[in-house]
């Protein structure tokens, strides 16, 4: 057949469609081996230029649900000086992932592959509910921070009961916290939360009371002496309810905001620390109202909480205030702020037994904390962060590592 016989067009439309799978082969497999260049430079900002903030937080959703995190991540370079134990429970990093990625337990198992040393899911309402009214996501990017008020949107508990029921495995060396919530409308908080316990505490390793989300409305006052006394001694007794084994019974953590004064931090510490409400640790912080001065970018002004970069001065100091105020006596998960190896481990020194980060990720991608190839020809992979957070508890003269403050913790 010759040229001149074609049909119209058609060596524009197979130019195209070959083009188009070159592409999307070239994509696959550059996002695939962990190319940092193809997914700072390109990867990134194209999800960023065609997708907003809560559509491309979907995707990401979507790909860890489906085990692309990474593609073949198979052989792995592990960190076992950061290997640690808290709770009786053990992480073979002290890294996790915060609640707010995985808010309805999707992508449980995918997430396991990523690189986290344990991650959180939520926050779970007990009747599903759409949150707030989009937009609600906002990236600030001159300032590597986020603003959202998604508003504790949810499935609600028993469609979340139902999947990690198929994904929680208690033997599974990362372990899985649940982040817990009331719903906007409710009119018995304390319900809401033992409801969520009762419901959810027999397939998780610890659970989350987040009285500090700034976006619904009169959460933040359960963070008050008596109204938390009263939230956590429902709580601790949804807890004891459980017919499970001593041993295995979810830890209790409570989920501060970084916007507490000096009395009302002292409150709280005096609560968790009291042995009558049991709390076994504390996650430190929540996203903030306040906004810094030195904000650049146009969605500053945007109501919500703020996260990311801006917040780790804050989120830090915190962290220290509070391992002050409860003498080291109590697990602290460090959150805000972390966006390398050197923030990670700076949340330690401060005080914190563990790291979460999320923000990151929206700037990072998960190459940011999944296994990558660390080139050389070494044949193995390895993470930006725990490298670098290695490096960091390895050279420190003080030999303050993770593995050091948790050898006394035994909470429980």
């Amino acid at each position: 057949m010759s040229y001149s016989k074609l049909p119209r067009g058609y060596i524009a439309k197979s130019t195209v469609i070959v083009v188009s799978l070159g592409t999307v082969a070239f994509t696959a497999m550059q996002f695939g081996s962990g190319s940092e260049r193809f997914h700072k430079e390109i990867f990134m900002p194209a999800m960023h230029r065609y997708f907003d903030g809560e559509k491309t937080h979907r995707l990401a959703v979507a790909a860890a649900k489906y085990g692309l995190l990474p593609l073949w991540g198979r052989n792995y370079y592990e960190y076992p000086e950061l290997n640690t134990r808290v709770w009786d429970i053990d992480f073979r990093n002290p890294i996790g992932l915060a609640a707010g990625f995985d808010k309805d337990a999707e992508a449980v198992n995918g997430l396991r592959r990523s690189g986290f040393g344990f991650i959180e899911i939520g926050s779970v309402t007990p009747l599903p509910q759409p949150g707030n009214p989009r937009p609600r996501v906002f990236r600030l990017y001159e300032d590597q921070a986020v603003i959202n008020r998604y508003g504790f949107n949810s499935a609600g508990v028993g469609t979340v009961r139902s999947r990690l029921k198929s994904a929680f495995r208690p033997s599974d060396p990362v372990p899985v916290g649940v982040n817990l919530g009331k719903n906007k409308e409710s009119t018995d908080a304390r319900l809401d939360y033992e409801i969520c316990v009762g419901q959810l505490g027999p397939f998780c390793d610890y659970l989350v009371v987040n009285v500090s989300s700034p976006n619904t409305p009169g959460l933040r006052e359960l963070q008050k002496r008596g109204d938390l006394e009263k939230l956590l001694a429902t709580v601790k007794s949804a807890i004891d309810r459980l017919e499970m084994d001593e041993e295995r019974r979810p830890k209790l953590l409570l989920k501060v905001a970084p916007d507490l004064n000096a009395a009302e931090r002292k409150d709280i510490a005096t609560t968790c620390m009291n042995k009558k409400y049991r709390v076994d640790g504390l996650i430190v912080s929540n996203t903030t109202l306040g906004r810094p001065a030195e904000l650049r970018s146009e969605h500053a002004g945007e109501a919500g909480g703020l996260s990311g970069a801006p917040l780790k001065e804050t989120s830090t100091e915190c962290v220290r205030d509070f391992y002050r105020l409860t003498k080291g006596g109590m697990p602290i998960i460090g959150c805000g702020g972390v966006a390398s190896g050197k923030d990670a481990y700076e949340k330690i020194r401060a005080g914190a037994s563990l790291v979460q980060l999320y923000t990151s990720l929206v700037y990072g991608g998960f190459l940011f904390i999944v296994w990558r190839h660390c080139g050389a020809g070494c044949g193995s992979l390895t993470s930006p962060i725990m490298r670098e957070y290695s490096c960091f508890s390895a050279t420190d003269s003080c030999r303050f590592s993770a593995s050091t403050r948790l050898s006394s913790f035994r909470v429980g």
